[in-house]
């Protein structure tokens, strides 16, 4: 493998790592392996810290590729708590409101998640990396401040409910760049004249990329420790 001339490497994300954390682990034992204190590595699609599944590296030129990648249909699993919202839609915050779950039904699911499939228009969530007036929106709403964001277009493919163990339910949801699955459960929620957030997610595929594919960064030491010596250049 040439890791200066460009590779992708696609690595299963754990839980609580961010994905600039799984570049910084693959930069720091690739530069060691090539015995090189500089190599440009960058991911093509960023994973909140709370969600586990497929990230894509890029090495050297293959840096280049990485809006291509990031373009790429992605399918998640994502478990949705009815009943209870929190102000980032998932488990970094706690609790804010509580809502009745008493008339929701599994046919009553499963029809409001029909409504999502297809062009939608989505308010990404506060806590987001979008850019307000070149400040991230996760900056100003963590200091307490109002965060207005506009709706983006984007397209939701399939929605499949896996369980419907009430109030939680789980769904396997294909989608086109941009979708905050977040904020689907935020909308799933309001729809079901309740509330949600986001209790578990992973990314089980990029593109043609499965999470089952994938390297696990905890074994990536070891992974690049079992390659074929790099040659030096004469």
């Amino acid at each position: 493998m040439d890791f200066k001339e460009g590779e992708i490497l696609c690595f299963d994300k754990p839980l609580g790592w961010t994905s600039f954390k799984v570049v910084g682990h693959a930069r720091y034992h690739l530069c060691r392996y090539l015995g090189v204190k500089k190599l440009k590595v960058g991911h093509a699609g960023t994973l909140d810290p709370l969600a586990t599944g497929v990230v894509m590296v890029c090495t050297g030129k293959a840096t280049r590729r990485i809006e291509e990648l990031q373009a790429h249909t992605k399918e998640y699993v994502a478990t949705l708590r009815l009943g209870a919202t929190t102000p980032s839609y998932d488990l970094e915050h706690e609790i804010d409101a509580v809502y009745p779950t008493e008339h929701i039904d599994r046919p009553m699911v499963e029809e409001v998640l029909q409504r999502f499939v297809g062009e939608i228009e989505q308010v990404p969530p506060a806590f987001s990396a979008c850019m307000v007036n070149g400040t991230r929106a996760y900056d100003l709403a963590r200091k307490g401040q109002e965060v207005e964001l506009k709706p983006k277009k984007l397209v939701i493919d399939e929605i499949e409910l896996l369980d419907c163990s009430l109030p939680d339910i789980t769904i396997r949801v294909v989608c086109s760049k941009g979708t905050y699955i977040r904020a689907l459960a935020r909308d799933i929620g309001q729809a079901l004249q309740s509330g949600a957030h986001l209790t578990a997610l992973r990314r089980t595929r990029v593109g043609d990329v499965r999470v089952e594919d994938c390297l696990d960064p905890l074994q990536f030491k070891e992974w690049v420790n079992a390659l074929p010596p790099v040659r030096s250049e004469q």
